[in-house]
């Protein structure tokens, strides 16, 4: 198109020499000359004027001109903006969702996610697209704030201790018992000389001469095996009652007792706030946007084993049930409409951030080659209607 419009220029500055040459011979080429010179200039405006978006004319730092590359930074935030006010609102969100059924597409692509062919193809280019072209730091900043953010305003306590009364009801706390019965005849093995210090130190030089201090730590060590032994072989000995009561204890005040709860959430703060938990939540963006694009390139092996059993189990239950679809649909236009309006800015800000991130070469020849050849038509009309022009004022001139 650029060859196109450039082409007329050029056949535009020809004619205008030829008929400048032989006017005289033959008069009535003056109205080819003057649509020609018009030509030229209005074809010459218009190369300007498209120019001038995306660089600066010959090179030339004529001012108001490269005013893409110049003003891509404001670009990005006046697309963002726009993105905001007019796609991501919780209104629009809800009345676009209301019109889709999540649920039973869900449905049948769990069901039989081989049979979507050509369009499951689609959808997985054009997912892989997407993923690739979103900011990483951008998006995992976000998901690292939106998962911290959920943290800290769930109050962990009642159900840590759900969950403790839950283990202890179903005997589920037996192997936790045993893992520390394990764990501490490992450390009395590996420990068994500091008790024999310790003994050596707090017993008088008489008794260490008649070796009496060897004897009290062997029988010390000697007690403390058998105990372990004795606990780890007896599932009913009441130590392993005293630690299971222990647990319903701490059980009831993590649930309970305010100054325990207290301390279970700045705790859980201090963790959040730990940058080795920030990095960790950082990462769940890649470890999503990886499984994400395995499962669309290959839904097959996604979906393989138990997973797979279950959930085409899931769809097909999703299929055969109106009921549970709409509940199902009801949760998820809720769940994203929510998302939207606490995090409908920080949404954006992935693409003002994401176009800032650009050079300018790389925003300018993005958009000139998403609406290059419609420019270049402007360069077209332009020398065509400023021939058309030039020909009506010097037709106009002649006769009047």
């Amino acid at each position: 198109m650029k060859v196109a419009a450039t082409g007329m220029l050029v056949v535009a500055a020809v004619v205008f020499i030829a008929a400048r040459t032989w006017q005289d011979q033959y008069p009535w080429l003056g109205y080819v000359r003057a649509f020609a010179e018009a030509a030229m200039v209005g074809g010459l405006a218009d190369w300007f004027a498209v120019t001038a978006l995306f660089r600066h004319p010959l090179g030339i730092p004529i001012p108001h001109t490269a005013i893409i590359p110049r003003n891509k930074d404001r670009i990005g935030d006046t697309l963002a903006s726009f993105l905001r006010q007019n796609f991501l609102t919780p209104r629009i969100v809800a009345r676009r969702l209301e019109a889709f059924d999540m649920a039973a597409a869900a449905g049948r692509w769990l069901s039989a996610p081989s049979r979507s062919g050509t369009p499951r193809r689609g959808v997985a280019k054009l997912t892989q697209q997407v993923m690739e072209a979103l900011d990483n730091e951008s998006i995992g900043g976000l998901v690292r704030n939106m998962a911290a953010n959920r943290i800290r305003a769930m109050e962990v306590s009642p159900m840590l201790g759900s969950a403790v009364d839950a283990a202890i009801e179903g005997n589920r706390h037996e192997p936790l018992i045993d893992a520390v019965i394990q764990w501490a005849a490992r450390a009395l093995d590996a420990n068994e000389f500091m008790i024999r210090e310790a003994v050596h130190q707090r017993t008088t030089w008489l008794l260490r001469v008649a070796n009496v201090d060897e004897t009290i730590a062997d029988k010390i060590i000697d007690a403390i095996r058998n105990l372990i032994y004795e606990v780890a072989g007896d599932p009913h000995h009441p130590m392993r009652g005293k630690v299971t009561q222990g647990l319903r204890d701490f059980a009831f005040d993590l649930k309970h007792l305010p100054e325990t709860r207290e301390r279970v959430e700045t705790i859980k703060n201090e963790l959040l706030d730990h940058p080795e938990v920030a990095k960790y939540l950082g990462g769940l963006w890649l470890s999503l946007k990886t499984a994400i694009l395995r499962a669309v390139n290959d839904p097959d092996a996604a979906l393989a084993g138990r997973l797979g059993e279950a959930a085409k189990r899931l769809g097909e239950t999703l299929e055969a049930d109106p009921k549970l679809r709409a509940a199902v649909n009801l949760y998820a236009r809720r769940a994203i409409v929510g998302i939207v309006a606490e995090y409908g800015d920080e949404l954006v800000r992935i693409v003002s951030d994401t176009v800032r991130s650009w050079d300018a070469r790389t925003i300018t020849d993005r958009v000139e080659n998403a609406v290059g050849r419609d420019l270049q038509y402007i360069r077209i009309n332009g020398t065509l209607i400023g021939g058309l022009v030039g020909l009506t004022i010097h037709t106009a001139s002649e006769l009047l």
